[in-house]
């Protein structure tokens, strides 16, 4: 059952307060939604934790463990 507030952390009803199931519901909204290869900006889809693979280009690459950087941040650090 979800909740209006919660959203899918509504699972764990009265369960870990408040705050906790709100940064899991952040953290999750963000890793449902699709990510962009960092390479060739195609699909890439989390194989593990901080391992990703792009249907695309077909690589298989390192990142963030729950979603990928946006392309601007990636090369922004590389320079």
């Amino acid at each position: 059952m979800r909740t209006k507030k919660v959203k899918a952390a509504g699972r764990f009803k009265a369960r870990y307060g408040r705050s906790v199931r709100l940064k899991i519901t952040e953290v999750e909204n963000i890793q449902r939604k699709k990510q962009n290869c960092i390479f060739c900006n195609g699909i890439a889809k989390r194989t593990s934790k901080g391992i990703w693979h792009c249907r695309k280009c077909n690589k298989k690459f390192a990142a963030h463990a729950y979603y990928l950087p946006k392309k601007e941040e990636v090369t922004a650090k590389l320079k």
